[in-house]
């Protein structure tokens, strides 16, 4: 509907933050295209609704700004008489409370936005299209939105609420464990509430869950603090290594041995040693070539089976 500017009840104008900037942005894009978006009124009392106005009050029965101030002055200062403006029927103090909450949405995370909007969709029967419209967004978004709030079970929403649960983790893990299994989410919130858990704690629950068998599963969701410390300690233990490796590290060793012995001997080293000393030394070289020997010859006995099923392969390569 369209609106004479001089009728306009600006009372909630000095609430308002004003940025220079924004406004010749405003003005400017006004004065080219004209006005795009409608302002936002309510109607005032009538005079025998109202009785005797308060101090400073003006324009009883007039149209009550409720959106769209700078969109007014900017108008003003182009000399228009008229404005484009949607009424919202709406007693004043529910319609000024409502647009403070659009105004205020959006840095909250798409949880609270969810709530945001579910609550004034039920208080003010508005409809999706005009949540998008007021919150400037498609109306794809608004019903993502709420589809949270309906998958999330209420008493989860409530922990969130007093804090007890990250809202982003509750909205990345909690809504999709939810749509899965109603149950297991209300356990696992139960379990979790009070924790402090934090975002990278909720994914690895939720992995583990989506992974783990129907035992595991039980004992995530029953003691999930209990959990993530046998998953922290898992992370932090290197694995055993296995016979092959305990087995390959020893002879590495023992040839890194044998391979430094050896360049200290080509390096002149055994010709330095004391002559009394050279028989201690040619006994220990003994007992190692016994000991090297025996290690031999039990290794190629327990794998005496992989030489003859190499030779058989190679027998029949062509």
């Amino acid at each position: 509907m369209e609106l004479e500017l001089d009728a306009l009840d600006l009372r909630y104008e000095r609430l308002r933050r004003r940025d220079p900037k924004r406004e010749r942005r405003l003005l400017s894009s006004l004065a080219e295209v004209g006005q795009q978006f409608p302002i936002l009124v309510v109607r005032g009392l009538s005079a025998e609704q109202a009785g005797e106005s308060a101090p400073g009050q003006t324009h009883l029965g007039s149209e009550i700004v409720v959106d769209g101030y700078k969109r007014v002055r900017a108008l003003v200062k182009l000399g228009r008489e008229t404005v484009q403006a949607t009424r919202w029927e709406l007693e004043e103090p529910d319609a000024v409370m409502l647009e403070s909450l659009m105004r205020a949405a959006g840095s909250e995370g798409p949880l609270i936005e969810a709530w945001r909007l579910a609550e004034l969709r039920d208080r003010f029967h508005l409809s999706t299209e005009e949540l998008a419209r007021r919150f400037d967004r498609s109306g794809s978004w608004v019903s993502r939105r709420l589809a949270l709030v309906k998958a999330l079970p209420e008493e989860v929403g409530e922990l969130v609420r007093k804090g007890a649960i990250v809202a982003y983790a509750a909205m990345r893990f909690l809504v999709p464990l939810a749509r899965a299994n109603r149950t297991d989410c209300l356990r696992l919130s139960r379990n979790v509430a009070g924790l402090e858990l934090s975002t990278r704690q909720f994914r690895d629950l939720y992995a583990a869950y989506l992974e783990a068998s129907p035992v595991t599963r039980e004992r995530l969701l029953e003691n999930p603090a209990l959990f993530l410390k046998a998953l922290t300690e898992t992370k932090d233990s290197p694995p055993e290594p296995g016979p092959a490796r305990i087995l390959l590290n020893d002879m590495e060793i023992m040839g890194g041995v044998a391979r430094r012995v050896l360049r200290k001997i080509r390096d002149g080293l055994a010709r330095r040693v004391l002559h009394e000393e050279r028989a201690e030394i040619l006994r220990s070289l003994a007992q190692a070539e016994r000991d090297f020997e025996e290690m031999g010859q039990r290794l190629r006995k327990e794998y005496s089976d992989v030489g003859s099923s190499d030779a058989s392969r190679d027998s029949q390569a062509p």
